[in-house]
């Protein structure tokens, strides 16, 4: 029997003095994730002091999302759209950067896609 992994990790990290939220997107993302994710970004959200997150995402390992939980990822970015600075997107997949553009239509902070961790961490830092 093969065993599937998917999911988010979720947490808050740190680039030199500038704190981040820091996603980890797995597998096939799914509505029922969502149902757990969506109250543990929202508690993220909440505890930021800042006016302004900053969000590194790594997709690297991200196979996509249900049409459900797609719905749900969007609702969950357009419900905290002016919490967000900027967002950076890491992945290695050519749909990503795609999804990356369509994002920045519905966030109101700047959102790039890279496919070098070194360089989104060096972005967000800036």
């Amino acid at each position: 029997m093969k065993t599937t992994k998917h999911g988010l990790s979720i947490g808050i990290e740190r680039i030199d003095n500038k704190f981040y939220l820091s996603l980890k997107a797995v597998g096939k993302l799914t509505h029922a994730d969502y149902e757990i994710i969506t109250p543990l970004i929202d508690s993220a959200l909440a505890q930021v002091t800042e006016p302004k997150v900053d969000v590194l995402i790594d997709g690297t390992e991200l196979d996509g999302w249900e049409l459900r939980a797609a719905w749900d990822d969007l609702k969950l970015g357009l419900k905290h759209n002016n919490e967000f600075n900027k967002i950076a997107i890491y992945g290695n997949k050519d749909w990503q950067a795609k999804t990356a553009k369509i994002g920045s239509w519905f966030i109101s902070g700047e959102i790039k896609y890279f496919t070098n961790l070194t360089e989104a961490a060096e972005w967000l830092k800036n």
